[in-house]
């Protein structure tokens, strides 16, 4: 018997507010490789408010770049995307020149090793958004939680919902949560000291 065939992901995406509103970006064909969906995405804006403006955002692992460039399209001041396949960074940085995003700054690196060096506070957003296949949401909270500044907020997208108690146990407080098929996000918002 043959495994059920896997959806097609998209060739591209689009941006879905904002000053690039309906500008698309490419997906590539990359293992792991799964942009946030429109739906999602427009979801997630609404929570925040749709503008961003003067917001530090951080896009840990950032694949298509869908989540970065849509911050930095409603107003961010200042979007880092860190992406550890060189290809995907070259297309994110064809991307940034083509919209002339000068707030976006793509990183070809690791993001867990660029976050634990990153300063504390860094950051009014972080979106962590890993390949599902990896275990990396949980380290990764741990790092984000404390690149936000207090009260700001961790979105994190992964194929299964978080246990109650990974929040909390974080220093993160569950501000808004959502299901999309297999993707679950979560806004989180910090609490506390760093």
């Amino acid at each position: 018997m043959t495994a059920p065939p896997h959806p097609a992901l998209p060739r591209e995406v689009r941006i879905i507010g904002g000053q690039w509103k309906r500008s698309k970006l490419a997906v590539a064909d990359a293992p792991g490789l799964r942009p946030t969906p429109d739906r999602v995405r427009e979801t997630l804006f609404n929570w925040l408010g749709q503008d961003l403006s003067g917001w530090r955002c951080l896009d840990a692992f950032a694949g298509s770049g869908a989540l970065g460039f849509e911050a930095a399209s409603r107003g961010a001041a200042d979007v880092v995307l860190l992406e550890r396949d060189r290809r995907l960074a070259a297309r994110l940085n064809e991307a940034k020149l083509r919209l002339n995003a000068a707030q976006l700054r793509v990183e070809a690196t690791d993001a867990m090793a660029w976050m634990a060096r990153c300063p504390a506070d860094a950051f009014e957003l972080v979106f962590v958004d890993p390949p599902f296949d990896v275990p990396l949401v949980e380290p990764a909270l741990v790092l984000a939680r404390r690149l936000v500044v207090p009260q700001g907020f961790v979105y994190v997208e992964a194929g299964h919902a978080l246990p109650s108690d990974v929040p909390a146990s974080q220093g993160l407080k569950l501000h808004r949560q959502g299901r999309a098929g297999a993707v679950h996000f979560h806004l989180l918002q910090r609490v506390g000291p760093t």
